[in-house]
């Protein structure tokens, strides 16, 4: 799809935001114009948390197209690439809906990214231990998945190591990303309620139809239930060609020990935001 690229773009795509990633006045404005003219719908799940089984049935009931939006994946935490959405905007990338699937944080530089363009994220709220459990999997069995990281490097050699041992790497390395993740994201939502959509992994489990239905209605691109439901019927179908987790409530007891979850509960303390979603994430 072709993209009417003029001045004014060329000139948005080649001026910095400042150091915090907020804009200057006048490309600001002229940004926040151009995304009136397109949807956006941003999952801006944590690895292992149903995005890509969400994002595939998102795909199908709105008629959008998967877009990287980031300006690479290595090291998978995510920063917004803005050329992507001014090409989108000015009617290039696809036809259909943009989504995207961006394991990412609510740092200052993204907020200034997405609230100066009008989108409003989506994020799951689910067990970091369970989430952890099933990433452990995923790095166990893949080695495309060790090479692409989470904001750290993972050593190849994690295929080998005890059980002890990755899990200690779990805690220790992994596990600060998601912490710091819903920090952000929680801490985002609570001042800004009406643009971050925070979803519950056990609401997925029960009513997948139903959460759908949110996601899709607070990102301004309304579905009913049973095309929502048709959708997940088909995402359900390609399950094998993708990396979809086991979904199994409370399987990170297995895989952590009591000392693991204290470790993990102190991390959670830093952050008083994280105070009441405590007992859900741990």
């Amino acid at each position: 799809m072709a993209a009417t690229i003029d001045g004014k773009a060329v000139t948005a795509v080649f001026t910095q935001p400042r150091i915090d990633g907020s804009f200057p006045s006048g490309l600001a404005e002229y940004l926040n114009a151009i995304s009136l003219r397109r949807p956006v719908l941003l999952f801006a799940f944590a690895p292992k948390a149903a995005g890509t089984f969400l994002r595939s049935a998102a795909i199908d009931a709105v008629g959008g197209q998967l877009v990287r939006i980031s300006h690479a994946l290595g090291g998978r935490d995510t920063q917004p690439y803005l050329p992507v959405f001014i090409h989108y905007y000015l009617g290039g990338v696809c036809d259909g809906p943009l989504v995207a699937h961006a394991h990412m944080q609510a740092l200052p530089a993204n907020r200034h990214l997405l609230e100066i363009l009008g989108i409003r994220p989506i994020i799951m709220l689910r067990s970091i231990p369970d989430m952890l459990a099933s990433y452990w999997d995923m790095l166990a069995e893949s080695a495309e998945a060790r090479a692409e990281g989470l904001n750290c490097l993972i050593p190849d050699a994690f295929a080998d190591f005890s059980d002890a041992q990755k899990a200690d790497f779990m805690i220790d390395m992994i596990a600060p990303w998601y912490v710091s993740y819903f920090a952000t994201w929680l801490a985002y939502q609570e001042e800004q309620p009406m643009d971050v959509c925070v979803l519950r992994f056990a609401d997925f489990v029960k009513d997948p139809a139903k959460v759908l239905e949110a996601a899709l209605k607070h990102a301004d691109l309304p579905r009913s239930r049973a095309q929502c439901q048709h959708a997940l019927d088909g995402a359900w179908k390609g399950r094998g060609e993708l990396r979809f987790n086991k979904g199994t409530e409370g399987r990170g007891k297995e895989y952590f020990s009591s000392v693991h979850r204290e470790r993990l509960a102190r991390m959670l303390s830093f952050h008083p935001v994280l105070a009441e979603y405590a007992a859900e994430l741990l």
